[in-house]
């Protein structure tokens, strides 16, 4: 694990790197959100990170979060589902997260929805379609010429607030050659505002590796996960 010390440079020079990415775009580094990926991280280097500033952090799995947030509830945290979401489990998604940033079709917003209600709680849940931006079978995500009628139905739903999309790329080390991927995502985006008539302010796409791109292409939330924390510890 990152020691404590670490954590905070480490988080300091993602922001700049951010910053720097934003200015070459002619944007404000103010606009783009940092979530600190903690999947597989244990609660102190999650603390680690809120003593440092961060605000917003992604889980991969509703257990492992369960299993964490007892030492981190102190935390004004916003915690993010980051991972695929089984259907089975959506219903306590909906009562462990502020948003579930990985809905890839209807079913599982409908689940997320009836939960919410089920719990009465008076706030939306926040969620974000994930959209498979290459067509590869093994990936989640909602196929892109499926993406605008499935938009039409989560947007109706009252427990629900659609606020944007989501993608992971493939993985390659010329971040450049990401570029186009995070680009089709933007372009979805904007033909989906008019088809839906709602702002979809929210493009969650970037990682450690490629996150300035991301940003030049309009990322408005970035998750990084390595660059922070180090590397992953294996489960």
């Amino acid at each position: 694990m990152t020691g404590h010390e670490e954590v905070r440079e480490n988080i300091l020079r993602v922001q700049e790197r951010m910053a720097a990415a934003a200015r070459k775009a002619g944007r404000r580094s103010e606009e783009i959100t940092l979530i600190g990926v903690s999947k597989t991280q244990p609660a102190e280097a999650i603390r680690a990170a809120y003593e440092a500033g961060l605000r917003h952090f992604g889980e991969n799995r509703v257990q492992e979060w369960e299993g964490k947030r007892a030492g981190l509830g102190d935390l004004q945290a916003t915690w993010h589902l980051v991972g695929h979401l089984q259907s089975n489990k959506a219903g306590r998604a909906a009562g462990l997260f502020q948003s579930v940033d990985s809905v890839d079709d209807f079913a599982l917003a409908q689940r997320l929805d009836r939960a919410r209600a089920e719990q009465k709680e008076p706030r939306k849940l926040r969620a974000l379609l994930e959209v498979r931006v290459e067509e590869e079978e093994s990936k989640s995500g909602v196929r892109i010429d499926e993406v605008g009628a499935l938009a039409e139905r989560v947007v109706e739903l009252g427990q629900l607030q659609l606020a944007g999309l989501m993608c992971i790329p493939p993985f390659l080390e010329d971040a450049e050659k990401v570029r186009p991927y995070f680009r089709r995502l933007r372009e979805l985006r904007e033909s989906l505002v008019r088809k839906v008539g709602s702002e979809l302010p929210v493009l969650s796409m970037g990682m450690s590796h490629d996150f300035e791109v991301a940003i030049e292409e309009g990322a408005t939330e970035v998750r990084v996960g390595t660059a922070i924390f180090g590397s992953r510890l294996v489960k």
